[in-house]
């Protein structure tokens, strides 16, 4: 593999996502259409709150990979690719983290609480810099993380933030499908323009 080769795109839903109309799923598709090479994790079927089985998932598709990859992910998707990164290494040329959820603070009645969160080994969240380029997509209205919560993973991975707005989670529920400016900043990352954020001196 040269340094020019095109990398995989790997999706990493979170453990709701892989659900045809959303917006992952369809740019899985356009993305293979343009004649891109395309892995996506699969969701569990069993032990679905337990982090250490979305990371081995991770870790199977990553293991059959040759040359770069190019990380999609989504929802918990984001929090299982930042822990993944704590201890293995690929050769990732960038990585869109796209609604990271804030899983040390209460989420909305429905979802996993901290309590749960905790026992499955979720929390406390890694907030060491990544290795790699990455850009935060973060919504301002988004009801598993607040704008500063967001911003301030964002901080501590080192990665460039983007603002994209009311958008609820980015997902079918909150009225999203197709998310067109993902190819955007797909592309963005794939070609070096994602510039890492300062960090505080110490």
């Amino acid at each position: 593999m040269t340094g020019t080769s095109k990398p995989t795109i790997v999706i990493v839903p979170g453990m709701r996502d892989h659900v045809e109309d959303h917006w992952q799923t369809i740019l899985a598709t356009r993305l293979r259409e343009a004649g891109r090479t395309v892995r996506t994790v699969q969701p569990l079927v069993r032990n679905r709150l337990s982090r250490d089985a979305h990371v081995a998932n991770v870790v199977e598709v990553m293991a059959r990979i040759t040359g770069p990859v190019l990380i999609v992910a989504h929802s918990a998707g984001v929090i299982t690719t930042v822990q993944w990164a704590q201890w293995h290494d690929a050769n990732v040329r960038g990585a869109l983290l796209a609604a990271p959820p804030d899983f040390e603070t209460p989420l909305p009645d429905g979802y996993p609480t901290l309590d749960e969160l905790e026992t499955h080994g979720w929390t406390p969240v890694p907030r060491k810099p990544l290795p790699f380029p990455s850009i935060v997509a973060a919504s301002s209205n988004d009801p598993l993380g607040s704008p500063e919560r967001v911003a301030g993973l964002a901080l501590d991975w080192g990665s460039r933030l983007v603002d994209l707005g009311p958008v609820g989670h980015l997902n079918p529920a909150s009225g999203h499908g197709p998310w067109l400016r993902s190819e955007g900043l797909v592309e963005a990352l794939e070609h070096g323009w994602c510039h890492m954020a300062p960090r505080p001196a110490s």
